[in-house]
């Protein structure tokens, strides 16, 4: 086993969870993608829990992240748009400050830690 320091940044509209670890994931995968099913699979999700998660970021941002088009002739998808791109930005941006604002921290608490817990 390693002992490793691991953070996570959430940001909550009043019991909603705005962006978080997986919602900033599921943003890459969109872009990768351009697809919200296509996303879901690769994060081993339903489309259904995707989509749910996507209607969150929506509803907790004052303009949308993931831009939808339906299927048909052209076919569906989803893109991000420049509020989603600057989101996921800002956001990776504070998971690295906050483990940078930790590291010394972790650094002088680390010999104190087993390799493994005690049985």
């Amino acid at each position: 086993m390693t002992t490793r320091l691991r953070q996570q940044v959430r940001i909550l509209v009043d019991a909603t969870i705005a962006i978080g670890p997986g919602k900033a994931q599921l943003l890459e995968a969109i872009g990768r993608h351009g697809s919200i099913s296509a996303a879901a699979r690769e994060m081993g999700m339903s489309y259904t829990r995707a989509w749910s998660l996507v209607a969150d970021m929506n509803r907790c941002f004052t303009t949308v992240l993931v831009h939808t088009a339906t299927g048909g002739k052209r076919g569906g998808g989803a893109t991000l748009t420049a509020a989603g791109e600057t989101v996921l930005t800002h956001y990776r941006a504070m998971e690295a400050a906050a483990t940078a604002a930790t590291a010394e921290s972790f650094a002088a608490l680390r010999p104190l830690l087993r390799d493994t817990p005690a049985d």
